[in-house]
């Protein structure tokens, strides 16, 4: 089945996003990997799309990283488990 929206994707940093719109900002991005670039085609292409989530709502912190415990309760929390 073909997909008829683009991938949202949650990203916490303003600056990246507005370097995957904005190509002036290449000549700045030097030490950005292939995979950035990737994504900056696919989102041209309108296969994705990044879209802005605050730090603090970062859902996939909770799959990515050692988190303090009243951190790791509030995502769990917030991606619908329930801890005993």
């Amino acid at each position: 089945m073909e997909e008829q929206e683009a991938t949202e994707i949650s990203v916490d940093n303003q600056a990246a996003i507005a370097i995957s719109h904005n190509l002036v900002f290449h000549g700045k991005t030097k030490h950005f990997n292939i995979k950035l670039y990737f994504v900056r085609d696919v989102q041209k292409n309108g296969d994705v799309e990044l879209i802005y989530c605050r730090t603090e709502d970062q859902l996939a912190d909770l799959f990515t990283k050692a988190l303090p415990a009243n951190r790791f309760e509030f995502l769990t929390r917030m991606i619908g488990v329930c801890s005993p």
